[in-house]
């Protein structure tokens, strides 16, 4: 059996055990990736150490760690009641509102990630506060980064208009942002009525709650208004927030790194808060995290992932080559890292493109849409700091809606791409 097809049933086999036995899946793909590696693919401990994601590490430390302390002296407490007075106290648009606040930082050349480890901790904040679901405002997060995306001037549109001119096909820029941007909002919307959207419209007892400071649990209506006014700590924490913005959004800063800064500062400064703030950090889902992400470096080592679509790209019949790739991307993507996927796999699509029975600039959309829209997964970056700063909820069982959620996208969003941007440029 070749070693790539094993290494794709150890992947298997671990998402089978951790179902059944409750095992943390991050801790069985530590243990896979070694054996895998040095059994079947003829890697050393370097090599695996490689595939370690730090990055992602550093962001989930340090954004979780910040917010815990953003938390503890009741700067989110304070953010959040100023957010939903904004809106009126019409509930039903903080969602949409958050939507609209990722798909601008990313039209605007934010990394996704960053504008996600920005806006997911206040957004789910106030999910906690006002009992909206956590899985509805971590979708509307993730897809509003999404559908800003691919416009011109970001990072992802960049990437992907350049690999099309590299391989000499036409392109479409704006056909590329559009896609994306109509793709990620019917999702939105059909997330939001779906997960109790519409059941938020509750306007006068929303007012009431906002009027008195209080959020939907019963400990919260006992705050007082005078407990959420701005005092030294909230000030220095708001300071520090916003430097980890224009840092980061502005100067292209690392935001992991940034958060941390920030947070040491914020320690440094307030002792006293900042000591409980380790014990807050989501330690089971960065394990998860970065055990699985170990594992997948070690597939992309042993050529698994290049194995898979060099031997997609090679079917005769285009359509069926066509949605195929769409379908691999969407499930890498869901491990590992979008940007990528996509350069390593548009390349394979060009000499069928090359060849006019497929409408390149229609498979190019489908493909990028496939291999981003997808990011809400648990595994993804974007949902792991959905999942890392989800309030109130068991994360267990978070992980576990994340994951059929994102499962769901990775089965429906590829084949819905493939049938209206695919097809209709067949012939």
């Amino acid at each position: 059996m070749p070693p790539e097809v094993i290494s794709i049933l150890v992947l298997v086999a671990a998402f089978v055990i951790t179902t059944t036995l409750s095992v943390n899946m991050g801790v069985l793909c530590f243990a896979a990736a070694f054996l895998v590696a040095t059994v079947f693919g003829g890697l050393s401990e370097d090599d695996i150490f490689d595939g370690f994601p730090g990055d992602l590490f550093v962001v989930l430390v340090g954004v979780t760690f910040l917010f815990a302390i953003a938390r503890a002296n009741g700067t989110t407490d304070w953010v959040v009641q100023r957010a939903v007075r904004v809106v009126g106290g019409r509930i039903a648009l903080i969602p949409w509102v958050m939507f609209g606040i990722g798909a601008v930082l990313t039209a605007i050349g934010a990394v996704s990630p960053a504008a996600v480890a920005i806006v997911a901790p206040i957004a789910l904040n106030l999910a906690a506060r006002y009992r909206i679901n956590p899985l509805l405002m971590g979708a509307m997060v993730v897809h509003g980064t999404q559908a800003g995306g691919f416009s011109p001037i970001s990072i992802y549109g960049s990437i992907v208009n350049e690999v099309v001119a590299n391989s000499g096909l036409p392109g479409s820029p704006v056909a590329l942002f559009l896609g994306s941007f109509a793709a990620n909002a019917i999702i939105a919307a059909v997330v939001f009525v779906v997960f109790g959207g519409l059941r938020l419209r509750r306007g006068a007892e929303a007012r009431r709650l906002i009027a008195t400071g209080a959020g939907g649990s019963d400990e919260l209506a006992d705050v007082p208004e005078e407990e959420l006014r701005l005092n030294r700590d909230r000030v220095l924490t708001l300071l520090g927030l916003a430097v980890l913005v224009v840092t980061t959004l502005g100067f292209g800063l690392d935001v992991g790194l940034m958060a941390m800064s920030v947070a040491v500062v914020l320690s440094v400064l307030s002792p006293k808060t900042g000591k409980a703030a380790p014990g807050e950090v989501a330690w089971p889902t960065v394990l998860l995290i970065c055990g699985v992400l170990t594992y997948v470096g070690v597939l992309e080592k042993m050529g698994t992932i290049d194995w898979v679509g060099h031997s997609v790209a090679g079917i005769g019949v285009p359509l069926l080559a066509a949605l195929l790739l769409c379908y691999i991307g969407a499930i890498v993507s869901a491990f590992a890292s979008s940007v990528g996927i996509m350069g390593a796999l548009i390349p394979l699509a060009v000499p069928f493109l090359h060849a006019g029975s497929v409408g390149p600039i229609g498979m190019v959309t489908a493909f990028a849409v496939a291999a981003t829209v997808v990011d809400v997964s648990p595994f993804s970056t974007n949902g792991a700091i959905v999942l890392a700063n989800a309030k109130d909820v068991d994360k267990d069982t978070f992980f576990r809606q994340l994951l059929v959620y994102g499962g769901l996208v990775v089965a429906a969003a590829p084949l819905a791409l493939w049938v209206l941007l695919v097809l209709p440029g067949f012939g």
